[in-house]
């Protein structure tokens, strides 16, 4: 069987993929605190007919020999944490992380899992709690009697009361990974930590190279989707080539099959 059908094939398997990808980063373009994916592809193995280095009988040195490709595979899908632009919402306990850093919340109230989805609100109980109802960590109540509510840079929060008393304080701290491509997206904005990853590493915002608090702000995508139309544009016309290949590798084989003796 002619070689060059498999190794189109794989080209087809990988863009395909690669729209995949893109399709679920145009998804996520409007999603709070998404960070974008991107494949990396890598070559598949080669046939080696000829090692270069190898010596003729002569005694020559062959330059480049001779090797054959048999395709393309998908190596990651990895997730780049560039910072997103920051969306003014008027809401108090709203924060943005300038800079690095995540939110811990505890999901299903037992599992740390890690955030830049900084929207957040007040549960039945006075708990400050994500969309999903999962706790920020370290846990923070706010009194009935709070009126105004203030988050400073360096994650302090406070909340007064009707006098202007101080009702409440708490430092609320960011967490970092040593490799946060690392991290397993579970969906709904949240990530674990894996072996990848590292372990997470608490930090007062704004100390230690952790980023600052941003109260009243959210964190949007870091999707551009100019960016990724383009992608996906040349994704289709690499599928298409891939494509082409396949149809071109069967009429010669058509012609080959037609050859009379």
């Amino acid at each position: 069987m002619i070689r060059s059908l498999w190794t189109a094939a794989t080209g087809m398997a990988t863009q395909q993929l690669n729209i995949d990808v893109i399709a679920h980063n145009l998804a996520n373009a409007n999603t709070t605190g998404y960070k974008r994916s991107r494949p990396n592809f890598e070559d598949l193995m080669y046939q080696t007919t000829i090692a270069p280095g190898a010596q003729t009988q002569a005694g020559a040195v062959i330059p480049t020999g001779i090797q054959v490709g048999l395709g393309a595979r998908t190596a990651a899908v990895q997730k780049t944490f560039a910072q997103g632009n920051f969306t003014d919402t008027g809401n108090t306990l709203d924060m943005a992380v300038e800079g690095s850093g995540f939110f811990r919340v505890l999901r299903n109230g037992t599992d740390e899992a890690y955030t830049r989805d900084g929207s957040f609100k007040l549960d039945q109980d006075g708990f400050v709690v994500n969309s999903m109802g999962d706790r920020l960590q370290p846990e923070v109540s706010i009194p009935d009697d709070a009126v105004q509510i203030t988050i400073d840079a360096g994650g302090l929060l406070s909340a007064t009361d009707q006098t202007g008393t101080v009702v409440t304080t708490t430092q609320l701290n960011l967490y970092r990974f040593t490799n946060e491509a690392g991290l397993v997206s579970v969906g709904k904005n949240l990530f674990i930590a894996s072996d990848s990853s590292g372990e997470a590493r608490e930090g007062t915002p704004g100390q230690d190279g952790f980023g600052t608090i941003l109260q009243g702000f959210v964190e949007s995508s870091n999707i551009s989707v100019v960016e990724e139309m383009v992608n996906m544009i040349a994704g289709q016309r690499a599928y298409e080539a891939s494509s082409k290949t396949i149809k071109t590798s069967d009429e010669m084989l058509q012609m080959a099959n037609n050859v009379k003796a």
